[in-house]
């Protein structure tokens, strides 16, 4: 018999009930995700001497020692709640390492990050339409490098729906309730940013794919 898995929703049930179990599950669930969403937009002049997992950890420590507040009133979605404290991690680091004025967010907002040109250019790879040609491996590149040109000329709340789908791998539920919309306001500006972003550069070979 498959041993039942509870949900986010039924582990804040219990937490607020006093299980401390999980309370701890709920601390250490969302955590391959949130590596993820550092690693897409950690500056790369940090990633060589800094891992996204110690920022990662870091952040969880810190919402640990509020969960309580947010077991009474619960504000935000869980996972939503988490990203602000890793999202105030890595704008601090930044702003100590390279001085950059990235502004402290008490939630994520579309544009927030600049997106790094290796993030860039895995997520130009990604949203192309699978080609392993061997012939036109040097047209797929210079796609791919048009792809990525494109990307920086997108507006950053259609940009910001194709990094969390593509590059985060959210849900299109998980990405509803970290920008605070609902999952057919998702679809829609999912479908919309593939739409600019082929008119940018004047294609149709496009991967729609993504997490559900």
């Amino acid at each position: 018999m498959v041993q039942h898995q509870p949900d986010t929703e039924e582990l804040v049930e219990r937490a607020s009930r006093g299980d401390d179990r999980a309370r701890q599950v709920l601390l250490i669930r969302h955590r391959e995700r949130l590596i993820r969403m550092v690693a897409v937009r950690l500056d790369r002049r940090l990633a060589a001497r800094i891992d996204p997992a110690d920022i990662v950890q870091e952040a969880l420590l810190e919402a640990s020692q509020h969960l309580d507040d947010y077991l009474r009133s619960r504000p935000l979605p869980f996972h939503a709640w988490l990203r602000q404290y890793v999202g105030q991690r890595l704008s601090k680091l930044h702003r100590h390492h390279l001085g950059t004025q990235r502004r402290s967010v008490t939630r994520e907002e579309p544009g927030e990050w600049n997106l790094p040109d290796e993030s860039a250019a895995v997520l130009a790879e990604r949203l192309l339409a699978r080609e392993s040609s061997p012939s036109r491996q040097v047209l797929r590149e210079e796609l791919r490098q048009r792809v990525q040109a494109a990307l920086a000329k997108l507006g950053p709340r259609d940009r910001e729906v194709l990094v969390l789908r593509h590059l985060e791998q959210l849900s299109t539920a998980e990405v509803a309730e970290v920008l605070g919309i609902t999952e057919s306001a998702v679809k829609k500006r999912h479908v919309r940013a593939l739409e600019r972003l082929r008119v940018l550069w004047g294609t149709e070979d496009l991967e729609d794919e993504g997490p559900r």
